[in-house]
Order: structure tokens, then C-alpha cells, then sequence
């Protein structure tokens, strides 16, 4: 990286959404730790810093910090919630406990414009999510806007400004103005960030650091994989070996799928590894979401540590990891909590003897889809929607079966096809369908019948830390549950989820 902006890392959910604002602009931005070193930090030759929210307190024993000597570099610095905190408790302000803290929308006044708050209006809704507040300001600085509390501070003259609310989401009406001033009008950063020029670069790395050695590739058919693999067979042909294993938890035809699309048409060499039973026989009688995640994740490594020793030659095993995935790796080391475990994400077991290959841990997910599409992917394959690592083994609840998963797949199949043929599938963010460990009685025809009950999802968001439910018109939702009821053998009930993120997930498990 050279003249892009650091996100320091204290432990915001929202540190993936700063730095893909940023990318947006059309300039690079990497998150890092909180604690790494400032001899590290300026190595980068950064235009910008941004020190992010976090759920500590700059008071508490093990308070997260950074060297003061950060703020006497000459390098803009924009702070933001705790980032903020942060910032007056280094400089010589106060911060204390809030009486009741700030969550949701709040109402924000300009006391004093300043270059980050150019061209915002004086008075807008801004998103708040913090409990200790700024009482006193650090020598030098000004406080330029308010909310219930003070809320906006900067001193011009050493380009530090703080802000309480979060500019990065879009609940706060004005943010983008705000980071637009920043990354632009403060740092004065290059808009130097294109993809094309991405693609050209790694393909020429990537042939470097292969040489004439193979490479091995877990393809799986979504976005992230498909992707790498298409990137690295542009750089190195068949030298790649992709290995596909059918967990039996995947989507209806998906190993068929598979085979034609990346086999036939881009002429990838891919191993096809049936290990559905074997996976069937792990699960049997586990229903704890958790201890499902774990067992399907640890079989795969099995599975695919097998065969993967079967190639020879093969020194390298890529892996389609995506810089959110990294982010929250770093972020395990650091403050923010877990919500659940990934079996595809990390570095690779102490067991398996290769080197790894990461072509696109650089890039959010937009930018993938969008190398996808320069690389000749596609659309409708680079635009599906995100399936989980553990596939339907998580979106049956309960515990999971061979009928469960079969039924499981018609029912998702007809969703995904209707939202197809009524131009909706593209307007939705993430659509499933679940199937809950619930019988009910119906009636078809004269009969009675004792099935299962299935729940439509459809989730809406541009970050997926929050998203609100699709609002579909009820004559769609009508007919997606007439064809699931009469086509779909074990449903005779059919719910839609309303709820949005938070308080509930996206995904059901």
C-alpha cells in the first residue's frame, strides 16, 4: 500500500463498511489491529488515519490504545466513537461515563464548521452507539457539533477531527459528504484504486510465485472460490488442480452445476469427491448449530487433506479468502467478540504441508464480483447470493438427515426460480429457504397430512451488519408457498421471516 488510508481496528462492527466507503471513492484503505506498531503505520506512507469505534472504555485498566506519537506525524487523523474518546483521552481531555449513552438516530447541530462537516447542512440525523462521552476538549481543539453531547471536535491546524456518530453508515444522512472530505479535501489522497489494474497485477504475482510448482484449489461453486479459481488458471493454466467435494449439503444440482460451468466452459481440470454419506454419518443426532458448524468444517479438511495428497507436485493450496474474512481474523486478536465460527477462513492446518496462495485477500466482496465479471464469469454466477460454508446443514434446524436435505433443496430451488422469473432475485441481497424441526397437521385433498413447516427468507442490505427483510408483494409470497406446498413432498406449511438485523441474523441456525 502507498498514500492510501489505515483504519485502526479497535473493534467496531463497522470497520469492513469505513474502508469499502473509502474503496468506493476510488482509493485504497486497509484495516490493521489497534495495537500495530506506528513504525509499521508510517512504513505504509498512509494519507489518513482513522482510528474506529470499539466497545472499550479509554478509561478502564486495559484500555486499547495508540502511541501518542501517532498525532505528531503530520498525518490527518479522523477519529470516530471510541476513536474519538480515544483521541481527546491522549491529548489532554476528559471523557467520562455517559448517564444513559447514545444509540439509534440522533439529531446533530453544527456549532462551528470545519473542512470535515463542509457542505453538510447545519442541522441532520446522524447514528450514534456509544456510552462514555467527551466531557472536556483537549488544548486546541474546537467543538464544532452537538448532539445531546459534544459531538464533533478537530483541531484544523494539526488535521485531527473526531466525531461521536458513525459517517460510515447509512443511517447517518450525511456520512459520505463527511468521508469524501476527508479522504479528499484533508488527506488529499490519489483516487488510484482500479480493479483492472488489480487483476493484471496478481495474475503477474501469481505466475512469479508458482514458477512451474501446482497449485490445489477447494472450488465450491460460490462467488469467492470460483473467482480465485478463474484468476489463477488465467496466470498459470493447468497448472491449477480445483477439487470439488459434494458435501450433500449443497444446493439442488450443485456439483452438476459445477462441473459445466467451470469445467466445461473455462476448462478448469476439476476433481469431483462424493462424500455425502460421509458427511450424513458425522451429523447423525447432532442438532447444535455450533457443533454442526465444527464437524462439517473438520470433515472437509479431511476430505480435501486426502485427496489433496493424492496430486503430485503440488506445492500450493489457494483459497478464496476475501479481506472481510481477514478483518475478523485480525479482530479475533484484538477486542471485538465472535459471533460464530468459520471453517473456511484462516491460514491452513498444522497438518497440511502447503503454501498458501490468497488472491483476492485484499478485496471486498463487490470488488470480487466485479474481477469476476472483467475475468468472463458469468453475471448470474458472479451475482449469486452468499451460501454458508456449512450449506444446509445449518438451514435445517435440528438435526440433519438425507430426506430433510432433500427436501431442503426442492423448496429453495422454487424460491430461487420464482425470484428469478420475476426479475426480483437481483434485488434482494441474500434469499433461502429453512426447515424448521416442526410438524403441523394439514389437509391436501381429502387427506390428512403431518409435515414439516419451512420459513422463506429474504434479507435486504448493502453491508450485512444490518439489513431489513424484503417486502415482497403478497401475490409473489402466495404463489412461492403454493408451489413449495404442492411440489415439495414433507411441507405443508409455509412461513416468511419479517424480522430484521439486528436483533435477529440474516441466517437462520
Amino acid at each position: 500500500m502507498n498514500n492510501g488510508i489505515i483504519i485502526l481496528d479497535f473493534g467496531s462492527q463497522y470497520n469492513q463498511l469505513i474502508a469499502r466507503r473509502i474503496r468506493e471513492l476510488g482509493v485504497y484503505s486497509e484495516v490493521l489491529p489497534f495495537d500495530t506498531s506506528l513504525e509499521d503505520i508510517l512504513a505504509r506512507n498512509p494519507s489518513g488515519i482513522i482510528l474506529s469505534g470499539g466497545p472499550s472504555s479509554v478509561n478502564a485498566e486495559n484500555a486499547h490504545l495508540v502511541d501518542r506519537a501517532l498525532f505528531e506525524k503530520g498525518i490527518p487523523v479522523l477519529g470516530i466513537c471510541y476513536g474519538m474518546q480515544l483521541t481527546t483521552h491522549l491529548l489532554g481531555g476528559t471523557v467520562k461515563k455517559g448517564e444513559k449513552g447514545e444509540y439509534g438516530k440522533a439529531k446533530f447541530e453544527i456549532q462551528k464548521s470545519n473542512t470535515l462537516l463542509s457542505g453538510v447542512s447545519r442541522f441532520s440525523t446522524v447514528w450514534m452507539s456509544h456510552f462514555d462521552e467527551v466531557e472536556t476538549v483537549p488544548e486546541g481543539f474546537a467543538i464544532n457539533g452537538t448532539t445531546d453531547v459534544i459531538s464533533a471536535i478537530s483541531d484544523e491546524s494539526k488535521k485531527i477531527y473526531c466525531v461521536q456518530f458513525h459517517p460510515e453508515v447509512s443511517h447517518t444522512e450525511e456520512g459520505s459528504r463527511m468521508i469524501e472530505n476527508f479522504v479528499f479535501n484533508i488527506c488529499k489522497a490519489p483516487k488510484d484504486w482500479k480493479l483492472t489494474n488489480y487483476i493484471d497485477k496478481t495474475v503477474a504475482e501469481i505466475k512469479e510465485k508458482v514458477g512451474d510448482q501446482k497449485v490445489i484449489l477447494g472450488l465450491s461453486g460460490g462467488v469467492d472460490s470460483s473467482v480465485a479459481a478463474v484468476l489463477i488458471h488465467k496466470a498459470i493454466g493447468d497448472q491449477l488442480q480445483c477439487i470439488f467435494v459434494d458435501t450433500g449439503l449443497l444446493r439442488k444440482d450443485e456439483a452438476e452445476k459445477v462441473m459445466k460451468n467451470y469445467g466445461e466452459h473455462f476448462h478448469l481440470n476439476i476433481k469431483l469427491i462424493d462424500a455425502k454419506d460421509r458427511f450424513m454419518t458425522k451429523l447423525k443426532g447432532v442438532s447444535d448449530p455450533e457443533a454442526k458448524r465444527k464437524i462439517i468444517g473438520n470433515e472437509f479438511v479431511v476430505v480435501f487433506d486426502e485427496e489433496s495428497h493424492k496430486i503430485e507436485g503440488a506445492k500450493f493450496l489457494a483459497q478464496g479468502t476475501i479481506y472481510p474474512d481477514v478483518i475478523e481474523s485480525q479482530s479475533v486478536k484484538g477486542p471485538s467478540a465472535v459471533i460464530k465460527s468459520h471453517h473456511n477462513v484462516g491460514g491452513l492446518p498444522e497438518e497440511m504441508d502447503f503454501e498458501l496462495l490468497e488472491p483476492l485477500r485484499e478485496l471486498f466482496k463487490d470488488e470480487v464480483r466485479k474481477v469476476g465479471e472483467e475475468l468472463g464469469i458469468p453475471h448470474h454466477l458472479v451475482h449469486r447470493h452468499p451460501f454458508p460454508g456449512p450449506g444446509l446443514g445449518i438451514r435445517i434446524l435440528g438435526d440433519v438427515d438425507e430426506e430433510k436435505v432433500k427436501i431442503l433443496q426442492e423448496a429453495d430451488d422454487i424460491f430461487i426460480e420464482e425470484l428469478y422469473k420475476n426479475n426480483l432475485y437481483e434485488t434482494v441481497s441474500q434469499a433461502f429457504v429453512v426447515l424448521l424441526p416442526v410438524k403441523s397437521v394439514g389437509v391436501m385433498g381429502d387427506e390428512r397430512t403431518y409435515e414439516y413447516t419451512a420459513v422463506v427468507r429474504s434479507a435486504n442490505t448493502t453491508d450485512f451488519m444490518t439489513a431489513t427483510f424484503s417486502k415482497f408483494p403478497w401475490e409473489f409470497l402466495e404463489n412461492v408457498s403454493n408451489r413449495i406446498i404442492n411440489e415439495v413432498k414433507g411441507i405443508n406449511r409455509i412461513a416468511y421471516d419479517i424480522s430484521s438485523k439486528p436483533p435477529a441474523t440474516i441466517e437462520w441456525e
